[in-house]
This record gives C-alpha cells, structure tokens and sequence, in this order.
C-alpha cells in the first residue's frame, strides 16, 4: 500500500492513458463497421468476403502489428497512433460480423413498412434497422471493447501500454505489487466498461425492457 500511496500519480497517468488507448479505437471501429455491415447487406456478395478478411486481420499478432505500422503509416514507433490503428483493426475485424447479423436480423416487413410510410434509406437505417440490430451489435461491442481493454497492456512491451507500463515494471524489478494494480484496475475496467455498454444498450433499446416488464407480469 506504501508503494501505492506514493505512486498515484503514475497509476492515476496511465489509467487515463490505458481508457484513452482501449476507447478510442472501439469508436473508430463501430464507425467504420456500421457502413460495411450495411453495404454488406445490401450487396451479399460482400459479406463472405468482409467476414474472413476480418478474421484473417484478428488473427495477426499484436506485437507485429504494432511493429509494422510505423512502417506504413509513417509514424514514430513509440506513436500512440500506432496502437490506436491497430486496435482499430481488430474492432472492425470483430464487429463486422455482428453488424451484418444485426441488420439482417431486421425482418423485411418491418423494413417495407418504413419504405412505404415514406422513409429514405438514411432516415430508415438510422432510425429502423440499426435500433433493431442494436442488441447483436452490442454483443460484439462488449467483446471488442473488453478484448482492446487486454491488448493495451501489450504496447508496454514497445512503451506504450498504459496499465501495461505496470507489469514490465514489476517484472524488471521482481516486484509484485505494481503488476497487482495492474491487474486488478484492468479487470476493474472491463467490468465498468461492460456495464455501461449493457446500460447504453438498454437505454437505446426500451422495447425490450418493456417486453420483459410484460411478460414478468
């Protein structure tokens, strides 16, 4: 606890940074898969494709991916931007998926009934489908945003890992106490993380609450 207390500061720095690292990238992501996803539902020659190079894209170790970036985009290897893009991969890669089955999970009369009533592909989309694929959507969200949570921590090992700094400290110097913290604000993390996005969830779809309401009753 004594290493704690003197250490708040440099615990409290890379907390924020390790958010900032794992946040950012699930926000970029669903903002680039969201448009996939509905191009890949609206021409389905696309989906096959985009799915299997999303899991081919996974599939690339993160440490290589973080090393290799610089290289391509031209930044400094110690660039957060480095670890951002990467991470931004592998949340499209993840959410490409769940985008797709959430939009084809919408039923077609429903989406002819919008058509009919007057409502444009942008205003039917925005307002339709996607608060219908809300649910399968947000089950990949809470994957993604959880799994960027744990690669953060693997930047450390190129010097920027945020909570990650903890554990190559630790290490260096055979002291256990900053990779407790670590760990243990990690974990705290993807715990408030996934709660809010089961809160946002639920206040975005209000049907469903009232449907269990229902049927409780």
């Amino acid at each position: 606890m004594t290493w704690v207390g003197e250490n708040l500061d440099i615990i409290w720095a890379q907390l924020r940074e390790h958010i900032y690292l794992a946040v950012l990238p699930v926000l970029f992501g669903l903002l680039i898969a969201v448009p996939l996803g509905y191009l890949a539902t609206r021409h389905s020659w696309l989906a096959n494709p985009l799915v299997a190079l999303g899991g081919v894209l996974y599939s690339l170790p993160s440490i290589a991916l973080f090393i290799v970036l610089p290289v391509i985009l031209g930044t400094q290897i110690l660039s957060p931007i480095n670890i951002i893009a990467a991470l931004t991969i592998y949340a499209v890669s993840l959410l490409i998926r769940n985008v797709i089955d959430g939009l084809r999970s919408v039923p077609p009369e429903v989406r002819q009934s919008a058509i009919a009533v007057g409502y444009g592909t942008f205003r039917r989309v925005l307002t339709i489908d996607l608060p219908i694929a809300v649910p399968v959507i947000f089950a990949g969200l809470r994957v993604v945003t959880v799994a960027n949570i744990s690669m953060v921590s693997v930047g450390a090992l190129i010097g920027i890992g945020g909570l990650g700094d903890l554990f190559t400290d630790g290490f260096q110097k055979n002291f256990l106490t900053p990779i407790i913290v670590g760990i243990v604000l990690s974990l705290a993390l993807a715990l408030l993380a996934d709660l809010l996005i089961v809160g946002l969830q639920r206040l975005l779809t209000p049907w469903a609450r009232a449907g269990a309401a229902g049927k409780a009753a």
